[in-house]
């Protein structure tokens, strides 16, 4: 194997927690009998089809660390000290089936996950000091991690990415479907209401050394050599679209020489144009989900005749 090849299957593992191969689950989205919550030339596929995902994902893990009981919640029920890409490729599983999986997919995807967060419970420490109880499946740590992922996707693809088909608003109202599909009531609509929601979280945002360790291990995770170089530019672009209150509380700054800013948007999307070109055109669960909507679309068109 080449250089060239080791790279990209090194670059391929790290989305696939260190799986060599391409998981199965990225095949089954050519079955299905539906077309599906999000078409080709949708808000949601166009922007989860770019490679500005792979900004979005650190910068959704920076914000939603803020919270307190979300906090909690991956300190002591999450395995990230030891498998720090796991829980990136699970997320990747979840997003990838409400995106490009049929509606049952998708139903079932999301059942499954919530089905996991009955386990996670316990307390934390709020923004006041005071104990309190929380559950992953309560409706106000729903709704944050809702927010964020959300925002996160909107503002990354903003600063790295090319247009998207109706504008912020219509990839916020798209993705609301995958908020409701986690039992969230009310999701956003539309930017204004994204921004509404996220404010009326910041009397309840704080840091903490379980903050802090979390945070060390997002800005250093357990990357190839190759690809170091590159997370650390991925990284402060993340840290560069967060909203100024945020990278305060998280003792974050945008990299500059002095008063001088760094050219960090050039040099993202030169990363990113890199790792688009190690995993291809368009990825195997994409793909799959093509297949699936060329056959509705051919067994739409017999029964037509």
């Amino acid at each position: 194997m080449g250089l060239i090849d080791t790279w990209k299957t090194q670059l391929r593992t790290t989305f696939t927690d260190g799986d060599p191969t391409i998981p199965q689950w990225q095949f089954e989205f050519e079955k299905g009998d539906d077309a599906g919550y999000f078409p080709v030339g949708s808000a949601v596929w166009t922007v989860h089809s770019s490679i500005t995902p792979t900004v979005a994902g650190i910068r959704a893990l920076l914000l939603q660390a803020l919270h307190p009981g979300a906090m909690a919640g991956v300190h002591a029920h999450s395995s990230f000290r030891e498998e720090p890409l796991g829980r990136l490729a699970n997320t990747i599983r979840w997003i990838f089936t409400v995106t490009y999986g049929s509606k049952t997919a998708a139903r079932e995807g999301s059942e499954f996950v919530q089905r996991l967060h009955t386990r996670v419970h316990g307390t934390y420490i709020d923004s006041r000091g005071d104990e309190r109880s929380y559950a992953a499946s309560d409706p106000d740590l729903i709704r944050w991690v809702h927010l964020a992922f959300t925002d996160a996707f909107v503002s990354a693809h903003a600063a790295y990415g090319g247009p998207i088909p109706g504008g912020p608003d219509q990839y916020v109202a798209e993705w609301a479907h995958a908020g409701q599909l986690m039992g969230l009531e009310d999701p956003p609509r539309s930017e204004a209401e994204l921004r509404s929601q996220l404010a009326a979280f910041d009397d309840e945002l704080t840091i903490s050394d379980q903050v802090r360790e979390a945070l060390r291990y997002i800005r250093r995770p357990p990357l190839p050599r190759s690809q170091r170089l590159g997370y650390r530019v991925l990284f402060a672009g993340a840290v560069a679209t967060l909203e100024p209150r945020h990278r305060e509380m998280l003792g974050l700054r945008v990299p500059s020489l002095g008063p001088v800013p760094l050219p960090i948007r050039t040099t993202v999307r030169l990363v990113l144009g890199v790792i688009r070109l190690g995993l291809g055109p368009e990825g195997p669960a994409e793909a799959a989900a093509k297949k699936r909507l060329r056959r509705l679309s051919g067994d739409a068109d017999s029964s037509a005749t």
